[in-house]
């Protein structure tokens, strides 16, 4: 059964730019879906897509049961969408700016303003409600911008990149307030170029690429591919080098080998400059152990010794070719090109 977001061999195309080429994807009910991708990679399509900002050209779309193409006004009901870009009047107050979506939604003014005072205290944004929205900071702007998503509690949400520009500590309080939802049963697409983020907030994750989903998974399965464990080892002194490669190699994974065909031999990666050795393998803290006992067999001394897990950076840049920051600046794809007033009106659009 199709979970609470469902897409099917989604294709959308803007002149010779294939935004999207078949996307799929599946969100179980109450759970979170990051979709990570380069800029560029169709992330906000696919959004703009689901949100039925754009129409596809090809492919199917459900969002909350209801078939995104043939009732598109009734998905919106249902939806609540923050995009990359703060959507809301920077003339109106904070307070204004809630009851004003409420009456969008048709809730009568008692029900509009009894929510936007809710949502209000909930963000911590009671005392900035009768100031006008361009006197909010950043943060103060995207936490006003999810409450306004949040007016009618929609059983599903789309969040496209909600904490781009937010310092830690509003972002940590973006994190929070997401879990809550996600705690209460809602259903979340979240896209994001902050690989913490994925990790944090997401049950299962898709990376995308030229507008095809190239891996999916949890944030354990997609770190697993990358390769596993490995323990970093730095000696003391350079010297130590070639004896501390020779233990390492002996508790290389199996089947890594070198061209000389020495066992586990290549599988050794050294830094001359930091005096690091690298080796993958298998068998968590107590092989780690099992290494520092033969190093201090060897009498070999080392400053530093750690067993390190694939991060999910590592994952971008085995499955991309890049960090995920690396193009930070520049737009995430062709329906993401125009100004941040265009994206602002378009989230308001969503809300309607």
């Amino acid at each position: 059964m199709p979970g609470a977001i469902y897409a099917e061999g989604l294709v959308k195309t803007f002149g010779d730019v294939r935004a999207l080429d078949g996307v799929d994807l599946d969100v179980p009910e109450g759970t979170v879906l990051g979709l990570l991708g380069p800029n560029g990679a169709g992330k906000t399509t696919a959004v703009r897509v689901l949100t039925t900002l754009l129409r596809p050209d090809s492919g199917k779309a459900v969002v909350a049961g209801i078939d995104v193409l043939k009732h598109p006004n009734e998905v919106r009901r249902s939806i609540g969408l923050s995009g990359q870009f703060a959507a809301v009047d920077e003339y109106l107050t904070g307070r204004e700016n809630l009851r004003m979506v409420g009456r969008l939604y048709q809730m009568n003014a008692r029900e509009a303003k009894a929510r936007a005072d809710e949502l209000l205290e909930r963000f911590n944004l009671s005392e900035a409600a009768d100031r006008t929205a361009k006197t909010y900071s950043g943060g103060m702007r995207r936490r006003l911008d999810l409450a306004a998503a949040l007016v009618v509690s929609p059983p599903v949400m789309f969040m496209d990149e909600p904490t781009t520009g937010l310092d830690p500590r509003n972002r940590q309080q973006l994190w929070s307030i997401i879990q809550e939802l996600v705690a209460g049963g809602t259903t979340l697409l979240l896209t994001t170029q902050y690989l913490e983020e994925a990790d944090h907030l997401a049950h299962d994750i898709c990376v995308v690429d030229h507008g095809r989903v190239i891996a999916r998974g949890t944030s354990d399965q997609l770190k697993a591919r990358t390769g596993g464990e490995r323990v970093e080892v730095v000696v003391h002194e350079r010297e130590q080098i070639d004896p501390a490669r020779a233990v390492l190699a002996a508790f290389a994974k199996s089947g890594e080998s070198g061209a000389s065909g020495e066992s586990g031999a290549g599988a050794v990666t050294v830094e001359e400059h930091t005096r690091k050795l690298t080796v993958p393998v298998t068998g968590g803290a107590k092989l780690l152990a099992e290494v520092i006992r033969e190093l201090d067999t060897r009498g070999v001394e080392i400053d530093d010794i750690g067993l390190r897990r694939p991060t999910l950076d590592d994952v971008f840049i085995s499955l991309t070719g890049h960090a995920a920051e690396d193009s930070a600046a520049e737009s995430d794809d062709p329906a993401n090109s125009k100004s941040a007033a265009k994206s602002a009106k378009s989230t308001k659009e969503a809300r309607k």
